[in-house]
């Protein structure tokens, strides 16, 4: 784990101390920064073992991260960049209504045109049946979410330097669990041509 062997791929140090440590966390030790091993505290659960491995991948294992959210950010999360994670995890589920869809609009016009009801009254990609006045409000939370995230993390990533901007691991956590929920309803949506 010398970390002159990873010069040129620090993210592959990075994933492999992280793999390493999520183990020896439980009897008291851990790789350190410099590829070194070091007593720490023992974790008794998988919990804390997450907590002390201080993996972020971890723990987006632990909360189940859905796997179209990784694809589009794992090289951002190796690199602990969080501010370019968060950018690439919020395209997803824009790439992901386009991929169902086929419709080629971005940002809040795609969500608009294939989440909200066309001329027929349903829409493209419906999350339940839309029978109810509550489905129908279930549907257009949904799209408000999904116009929400991308307001709030895609275009200002898009426009403000990274300087401007700090993401948090747990704030880049709690987006990456919201966009899993995002994805899993999508997993489960009818699409209509």
């Amino acid at each position: 784990m010398a970390p002159v062997r990873y010069a040129r791929q620090p993210g592959v140090f990075s994933r492999r101390r992280d793999d390493l440590n999520e183990v020896l966390v439980h009897v008291g030790l851990r790789v350190n920064d410099a590829g070194r091993l070091a007593r720490g505290a023992a974790a008794s659960t998988l919990d804390e073992a997450a907590q002390h491995a201080n993996s972020l991948r971890a723990e987006l294992r632990r909360r189940g991260t859905h796997p179209r959210v990784l694809a589009y950010c794992t090289q951002e999360i190796l690199a602990k960049n969080a501010f370019h994670a968060s950018l690439e995890a919020a395209k997803s589920v824009f790439d992901r209504l386009r991929q169902l869809t086929g419709e080629q609009l971005d940002g809040s016009r795609l969500v608009d045109a294939v989440l909200m009801p066309g001329a027929s009254g349903v829409p493209q990609v419906a999350i339940n049946t839309g029978v109810t006045t509550t489905e129908r409000d279930e549907q257009k939370g949904f799209a408000s979410l999904i116009k929400g995230l991308g307001s709030m993390y895609r275009n200002p990533a898009a426009h403000d330097p990274r300087l401007n901007r700090p993401v948090a691991d747990e704030e880049l956590l709690e987006l990456l669990t919201t966009l899993s929920m995002v994805h899993r309803r999508l997993d489960t949506a009818r699409t209509q041509p």
